[in-house]
């Protein structure tokens, strides 16, 4: 199961944590496959191409984690609600394989 946790604060996104797979065999699953390329997609875009400086980002096989610094929140937020709308939509598809949550940071 992939666990999806968008980091929110008083509504707004401050990023994600994603970790986890979705259990299909390595290199077939697309899940795992869609996910992955959205969230790097997004973690290069927010740093490479916005200029974001997160206060946090790793990843690590099945563990990513994006948290960006308060001042980088409103450029970044079209980008990271993209994300959720993808994200959401592939739990809907896949409810046994990926779970989207909110914590309050």
């Amino acid at each position: 199961m992939i666990e999806v946790g968008f980091l929110t604060h008083t509504g707004g996104l401050l990023g994600f944590h994603i970790t986890g797979h979705a259990g299909g065999a390595a290199g077939t699953d697309i899940v795992c496959a869609a996910v992955s390329s959205a969230a790097y997609l997004v973690a290069n875009t927010v740093t490479e191409v916005m200029g974001a400086v997160p206060r946090e980002l790793t990843a690590e096989e099945g563990d990513m984690l994006l948290r960006l610094s308060p001042e980088d929140v409103p450029k970044c937020r079209t980008v990271l609600l993209g994300l959720r709308l993808h994200l959401t939509g592939l739990e809907e598809q896949y409810p046994e394989d990926i779970r989207v949550s909110y914590m309050e940071i």
